[in-house]
């Protein structure tokens, strides 16, 4: 990278930092948010679920105000949690006559606000399924939510030999018999469930990872609506993999538009040219791994780390290390450094979304991240490559 003494001459002030705001907005309102219903009664572990899944506190998440008795709705910018009491017993009420009024309620809501997917509830220390609950998960069936039945709080047993977890007996038959429920005289119950799956938030004794949560999170986006999958992705905190197949093609449109650029070669001094281009591919990317840089970060703090990482000091110090490379920007190397640029951001943000690093740290950490000599020459290969 370019020293603090060459950087001198890009000061914070000539980068405009609208191009990430712009960006990170307009792609979080493209995203869209993904509707999550979760039911259950007290103690049942919804709070740790979706703590787990999605990186929030339950009764912290945005604005959680009750929307009537019974339901209360969470919500950010990628994802909305319907949360519903389970049935309580001596209720004048119906179980399906309560749910039919939540779901009345939730439906005079905004179409952003629609559920998506049901995660139903049950402790697998108790492993039954009552009749209120078949009656409230036909309810939401027939309403057009798809129900996933999450047995929570699973005590896994783990072969010292095989490594293979299983759990207790009872919560093995249990799940088999949601799969083909019968009656007591064998008659098959139609209860329209689309996925059993086990669960516990965190391991053993309460420490380190739980399990089953990435079977969850892989069924909970099969069953999701095409337009609301990606809203999902970004929402969830266990499958980076899918951030960056969003990520992805984000870098390659951006080093594009940066070929583009400089297809009549600029110098060095110029090169700022780049900024704009480079600082929208970070706002995208910065929307997928859900990072609230607008919030967390001043405009100031923004405007400097684009000066550590965009435009004119990334190609400073590019060619300081090719000698007799002179100083004129052309495609390739718009091309290479803002997808290595791109490449390293990446890195960062993940860092960042997994907790790893804090966001207040950006600055001084991006040297870390930041594209090297080799990772440049290598995109230039790559590119390369890919017109031969």
């Amino acid at each position: 990278m370019a020293t603090q003494s060459e950087d001198s001459a890009v000061k914070a002030s000539e980068i405009d930092d609208q191009p990430f705001l712009k960006a990170n907005a307009q792609a979080k309102r493209s995203y869209g948010r993904f509707n999550l219903a979760i039911v259950g009664g007290t103690g049942v572990g919804k709070s740790s679920l979706v703590n787990a899944v999605f990186g929030r506190d339950l009764a912290k998440v945005g604005k959680g105000l009750p929307v009537t008795r019974g339901v209360h709705y969470f919500n950010d910018d990628s994802l909305g949690i319907w949360d519903l009491e389970g049935f309580e017993i001596g209720s004048r009420e119906s179980p399906a006559e309560i749910l039919r009024r939540h779901l009345k309620t939730i439906s005079n809501r905004p179409a952003i606000e629609q559920v998506s997917v049901v995660w139903y509830c049950v402790l697998s220390q108790l492993p039954r399924l009552t009749s209120p609950d078949i009656e409230m998960i036909r309810e939401m069936d027939a309403a057009g939510m798809p129900v996933i039945l999450v047995l929570t709080k699973v005590d896994w047993t783990k072969n010292p030999v095989t490594g293979k977890r299983t759990a207790p007996q009872d919560v093995e038959e249990f799940r088999d018999w949601l799969e083909d429920p019968v009656d007591e005289q064998g008659v098959p119950l139609d209860i329209p469930i689309q996925r059993v799956i086990l669960t516990s938030a965190r391991g053993k004794h309460g420490k380190g990872k739980g399990h089953g949560l990435g079977e969850l999170v892989t069924e909970t986006l099969t069953l999701s609506p095409e337009n609301e999958k990606d809203a999902f992705r970004i929402a969830q905190r266990l499958n980076l993999p899918w951030k960056r197949e969003m990520a992805r093609p984000i870098i390659a449109t951006a080093a594009s538009a940066a070929a583009a650029a400089a297809a009549i070669p600029f110098p060095v001094a110029d090169a700022a040219i780049l900024a704009p281009i480079q600082l929208t591919m970070m706002g995208r990317i910065a929307a997928i791994y859900d990072l609230e840089l607008k919030t967390m970060l001043s405009a100031g703090a923004l405007a400097q780390l684009g000066v550590q990482i965009t435009g004119q000091a990334l190609a400073r110090s590019f060619f300081k290390l090719i000698p007799g490379a002179g100083s004129v920007v052309g495609a390739g190397v718009a091309f290479a450094l803002t997808a290595a640029t791109g490449e390293g951001w990446l890195r960062l943000s993940e860092q960042v979304h997994t907790g790893k690093l804090d966001l207040d740290k950006i600055g001084e950490s991006w040297g870390q991240y930041a594209p090297t000599f080799l990772d440049v020459i290598r995109k230039m290969t790559e590119q390369r490559i890919a017109k031969s």
